[in-house]
């Protein structure tokens, strides 16, 4: 197995952003020494969720400060970039980092309204453009007097300057939600990365994707490389004892709840609606489904579980609602001596 960290650090208030970015930065350069495979940078707006927002300038700072932990993207969205600008940045971060740039894409938030509203569209907007937001991304990277004319964008340029290091391109990943978004993409052999989902979802999600490449006429070595590039996503708080697993990160999750909410309902112009208490919890929202959590044994059993059911690769949340540095860093530090060489083979 393959394990990352999702670097997405909750800043409660704006005057500690500067705080929690430089925390941030130190967290990623712990995890290229405990040897994690990928930094996962995500992107939100306005609301302190993602307190560099900037995923594309705080990746410049790691790819300064790491040697050789992969800088991916979970995820740019897609919604407020212009195409060609961001295949110029990502050239450069990919040239900066000397190859290590995974591209993870998605529309941008499926509730943060005021995300969208901010950057002057509407989420429906965001949706519809993804698809061509895409091609004209990888056809910049790739193309020689490059005449594209659109629905969205009409462009016309010579050659992209610089040209990304990794040849024809970065590997590109697509964020999903649902398993009919899966299936989309497993239908064009675009590598997945799914959100919290309980142990069964795993399997579920792996089984769709592999069979709707293969009956999209993808070679088993083709679907075998794509399955390769999957990741799942869990939060995770390693203690020496289960006690103080669960107290940290029932605190940490549930602080983080509450900031995603509270902005919802006072930025969204609708508001938010509350928690149904008659239907089950998301797996987002319910901590146990979210969280791998435990002493290094538990947490060692749980990974497995996650591995069996067919996860490769393994996002993993170490900071959940601005915990305290050295909180996150005493359970990284475990789990890198006592959990990551049990799945290196």
């Amino acid at each position: 197995m393959r394990f990352g960290s999702f670097v997405f650090p909750v800043s409660h208030s704006p005057d500690n952003d500067s705080n929690v970015i430089d925390n941030t930065l130190a967290e990623v350069e712990l995890g290229e020494e405990i040897g994690l495979d990928t930094a996962w940078l995500a992107e939100h707006h306005f609301d302190g969720a993602a307190a560099y927002a900037d995923p594309l300038m705080f990746g410049a700072a790691v790819a300064a400060r790491t040697k050789r932990i992969k800088i991916g993207f979970a995820v740019l969205e897609m919604a407020f970039y212009h195409p060609v600008r961001l295949a110029v940045q990502t050239s450069v971060l990919d040239n900066l980092s000397h190859g290590r740039l995974i591209v993870g894409i998605g529309r941008g938030s499926a509730f943060n309204h005021y995300e969208y509203i901010g950057f002057g569209m509407t989420m429906e907007q965001g949706v519809e453009r993804l698809g061509e937001a895409e091609d004209l991304l990888i056809k910049a990277w790739t193309t020689e007097n490059l005449k594209y004319d659109g629905k969205f964008w009409k462009v016309a340029f010579p050659l992209l300057r610089p040209r990304p290091f990794q040849k024809p391109h970065p590997p590109i990943v697509r964020a999903c939600i649902s398993e009919a978004s899966t299936i989309a993409m497993g239908k064009i052999g675009r590598p997945v990365l799914i959100g919290e989902v309980g142990v069964p979802a795993v399997r579920n999600r792996v089984d769709a994707f592999e069979n709707a490449m293969l009956a999209s006429g993808f070679s088993e070595v083709a679907t075998e490389k794509a399955l390769d590039q999957c990741w799942f996503s869990r939060d995770i708080f390693v203690a020496e004892t289960y006690a103080e697993a669960r107290e940290k990160a029932e605190y940490g999750f549930g602080r983080e709840r509450k900031h995603f909410r509270a902005a919802r309902e006072n930025f969204n112009p609708d508001g938010f609606p509350p928690i149904d208490p008659n239907k089950p919890l998301s797996p987002g929202e319910d901590i146990e489904q979210a969280f791998i959590m435990g002493t290094p044994q538990q947490v060692v059993d749980q990974v497995a579980e996650m591995r069996d059911a067919g996860t490769r690769n393994l996002m993993l949340k170490f900071n959940i609602g601005e915990m305290a540095p050295e909180d996150v860093q005493k359970s990284m530090k475990l789990f890198g001596e006592k959990v990551i060489p049990l799945f290196k083979s």
